[in-house]
């Protein structure tokens, strides 16, 4: 398999010292940020790349000797949103990635399946959460068009350039179960878009990560490596669908994401947290998602996402990296493989 990290935790440094951190950690690959709702930070020469054989060969030559090569792309996103400086934005993004992925001989690009609005005009998306009713299914209907017309001409494009589109199962997305994978590509005939098999956003929506790696097979085509803690005491009173959220101000430091919207702040006393792996679920369950996902594709590439805001950004890496590294020789994979 191939360990690494996603490298949006590291955006405070140069691509050089990020690429120092993770082979401190004992891992192999790095997951590059390339667009959506942040930054290409590491790839400052995104548009040469595109264009020129030197600059992308310039590019590579900077992970030359660190132990460290690029382990898939990363713009996630909403390429569905009604607001086009938003999702025309994050679309076109997409459609980048997948030509930066071949000219750095890459395979994967990491994305979300988007979310539009409820119906014609919107400004807003509408997430349907539970469709008891009627008139839910009809915005189910128009929202799964949009979708159907946008992943086909993509996975079309994907095709052509030799990648295959992982999508994150996130919440606030048209596709965030199961189920939603079948759909999509049964509405699409995709044969190059799959699933990025982030397990933090299905342990509190209490799915079981490793019986979806085993149903899914090989529409698995990507992973990260992110922990999952519920707290009861606070899921007994409010439920895994809490929206105690507060809007941040302009002066306090906030995320854009795209447009004119932000991430709002997590609520103090939350039903879950993100943690770093191995403070939801120890090494033991985690060595059990390896060998799931080393039965699909014993090349892998499992990266960590660092988003426990309980620990520092080096010290977080350096907890997750413990576990799974750990994990890792528990299913006998003693080494990480070079990516």
């Amino acid at each position: 398999m191939k360990l690494g990290v996603y490298n949006a935790i590291l955006h405070d440094r140069s691509l050089p010292e990020a690429l120092e951190v993770i082979a401190g950690l004992g891992l192999t690959g790095i997951e590059i940020n390339t667009g959506g709702f942040l930054p290409a930070v590491h790839v400052p020469t995104f548009d040469q790349i595109l264009e020129s054989d030197t600059a992308r060969d310039d590019y590579l030559g900077l992970f030359e000797g660190t132990g460290v090569g690029i382990a898939g792309l990363n713009c996630n996103g909403n390429p569905l949103h009604p607001k086009p400086e938003i999702g025309r934005k994050h679309a076109e993004d997409i459609r980048r990635s997948i030509r930066l992925a071949e000219r750095l001989g890459q395979h994967r690009v990491v994305t979300m399946s988007g979310l539009p609005g409820g119906e014609p005009g919107a400004t807003v998306t509408n997430w349907i959460v539970n469709a008891w009713n009627s008139a839910a299914l009809d915005v189910l209907d128009y929202q799964w068009g949009i979708a159907a017309d946008f992943w086909r001409e993509t996975d079309r494009l994907a095709a052509d350039h030799g990648v295959k589109v992982a999508l994150e199962l996130h919440p606030q997305n048209i596709v965030f179960n199961t189920a939603d994978v079948y759909r999509l590509v049964e509405l699409t005939g995709a044969t190059h878009v799959g699933v990025e098999l982030d397990a933090s956003h299905l342990f509190w929506q209490q799915m079981d990560p490793v019986a979806v790696v085993r149903e899914l097979g090989s529409l698995v085509v990507h992973a990260a490596a992110k922990d999952v803690r519920v707290n009861p005491e606070n899921a007994r009173l409010y439920g895994v669908l809490d929206n105690r959220f507060r809007r941040l101000s302009p002066d306090e430091p906030r995320t854009n994401l795209g447009g004119d919207e932000w991430a709002n702040e997590w609520p103090k006393d939350s039903a879950w947290d993100f943690v770093a792996l191995g403070r939801g679920h120890d090494a033991a369950y985690w060595a059990e998602f390896l060998s799931a996902l080393r039965d699909v594709d014993p090349d892998m590439m499992v990266n960590i996402e660092h988003e426990d805001v309980s620990l520092g950004r080096i010290e977080g890496l350096e907890v997750a990296a413990g576990v799974l590294l750990e994990a890792a020789r528990m299913i006998g994979e003693d080494a990480p493989a070079r990516v």
